[in-house]
């Protein structure tokens, strides 16, 4: 005769010996999570699609935000959905805020709304990349004071003169700020987020 079963839960009891069952009980981790902040019209291509693609493969969960909600257009022609406005950007929901370089990032240059955003992901002690020409919202919002940083060279002085250390490398890491010169560093600038997310 097979001794009494009792079901306790995630515990099975019998008379013989108590024995814990981990069927369907695993601890289930937060994913991670990045938005990508991209200009509505003249984001640079490269610098959006090879990033999502490391950061999405690492299982990262992925959101775009620009200026509106619709279908932003790539300098070269690419079309990538808007998830989310910047005013729709909670800062604490996200491991990691991107900004995304190309013509169409200069309008966030003095954008109180992206440097609000930057200076937020800061004092939250997220991750906070730029690349391109987009490195130079970090530093209009006075985050790269002391800064190791690169970007697109054209922005070099106004990076120098906003107190960063300037690098003329293709991409920098300095504690939770990561920093890449273009399109030719794309994909590693998306491994060194999933390096600093790991």
């Amino acid at each position: 005769m097979e001794p009494e079963t009792k079901s306790l839960g995630s515990i099975t009891k019998n008379n013989k010996e108590p024995r814990i069952s981990f069927a369907g009980s695993l601890r289930r981790y937060r994913m991670k999570r990045a938005v990508m902040i991209i200009g509505f019209e003249g984001f640079r291509d490269e610098e959006y699609v090879e990033p999502k693609k490391v950061l999405e493969k690492a299982g990262i969960e992925v959101t775009t935000a620009s200026s509106k909600v619709g279908i932003a257009k790539g300098k070269l022609g690419l079309s990538a959905k808007v998830d989310i406005s910047l005013k729709e950007v909670n800062v604490p929901s996200y491991d990691a805020i991107i900004f995304v370089g190309g013509p169409g990032s200069y309008t966030y240059f003095d954008d109180p709304i992206a440097q609000g955003i930057a200076k937020d992901a800061v004092k939250e002690q997220k991750i906070l990349a730029g690349i391109c020409a987009a490195v130079s919202i970090l530093a209009n919002a006075g985050l790269l004071k002391g800064i190791k940083a690169t970007s697109f060279p054209g922005e070099a002085s106004n990076l120098k003169n906003k107190g960063a250390k300037y690098s003329p490398s293709g991409l920098e890491v300095d504690g939770k700020i990561i920093t890449a010169d273009g399109p030719a560093h794309a994909k590693q600038f998306g491994d060194a987020i999933v390096k600093a997310l790991s």
